[in-house]
């Protein structure tokens, strides 16, 4: 805990890293986007190149041996996922593809035990015209803060079953089974692992007093104005690399341009980013 918070980055800006081209990062580029993940889970790496080529996020990923993709449902068909607002086809039934606005959460909380996200990738194309703005939080701090209000919380959220996920069901299809699981849980190499949404609907959390506090108090610490929540909002060439922390999304107001309508890559990842 200590050594978590000594030397913890005081705002966004600290996380920023000017690279040339996120497709081929210099040893140098390459440990500084390191040393900021290892600090905080994440960094913010900036570029001139507002290319719209997928190859970016392919190929800045395999430099951080990301290479097994979660290729979720709405994903492009190189596993890659184009997050714009879709006007139509089943994506337009899921938040992310809409421009309302999006709560806390860790990518794929809703996967299975086995099938856990562990890095996300997002890289900036276009911008929206006003709004879109990013809030994000290291898990490490969120699981420092629950500690320290009461280490049972810390119990509780470890548990099996602290949080289920109803099963995913469309015209009587299912889609997704139940998935029940912890909020946090330690992965065979140390690493803490993070799965959460702050979403009230297609969630139920244990009902036993302990976790109903716990997540009351993570509820009402996400809702604050801590110096630990660094929000931004993407610019062209720009992305965030990060082991899954926690982040929201307001919402937002595209161009009247169709061309220059919202777009960012996303690549979820089985892997952690290695070295980190």
């Amino acid at each position: 805990r200590a050594r978590k918070l000594e030397n913890y980055p005081s705002d966004l800006s600290s996380l920023i890293v000017e690279v040339n081209d996120p497709r081929q990062l210099s040893s140098a580029e390459h440990e500084a986007i390191l040393a900021r993940c290892r600090v905080a889970n994440m960094a913010i790496y900036a570029s001139p190149v507002k290319d719209e080529d997928k190859a970016i996020i392919h190929e800045l990923g395999k430099q951080f041996n990301l290479t097994q993709l979660n290729s979720n449902m709405c994903a492009d068909d190189d596993g890659v996922t184009s997050l714009t607002v879709a006007n139509g086809g089943k994506r337009q039934t899921y938040i992310p593809y809409t421009n309302r606005p999006i709560h806390w959460h860790t990518d794929g909380y809703y996967n299975s035990l086995e099938t856990q996200i562990h890095a996300l990738l997002l890289h900036c194309v276009h911008n929206a015209k006003e709004g879109g703005e990013n809030a994000l939080l290291d898990h490490e701090i969120a699981y420092i803060w629950l500690r320290d209000e009461n280490p049972e919380y810390i119990h509780a959220l470890m548990q099996p079953d602290a949080m289920c996920i109803p099963a995913n069901i469309v015209n009587g299809e299912e889609l997704r089974p139940v998935h029940c699981g912890p909020v946090f849980s330690v992965m065979p190499d140390g690493h803490l692992h993070t799965r959460y949404t702050k979403r009230t609907r297609s969630i139920s959390w244990k009902e036993d007093k302990t976790t109903q506090e716990a997540v009351k108090f993570l509820e009402s610490q996400l809702d604050g104005d801590s110096a630990y929540i660094f929000r931004g909002t993407l610019q062209p060439g720009q992305g965030l690399i990060s082991n899954n922390v926690l982040h929201d999304r307001t919402g937002f107001t595209d161009s009247t341009n169709t061309s220059e309508h919202r777009l960012l890559y996303r690549a979820r990842y089985y892997q952690r980013i290695a070295g980190s």
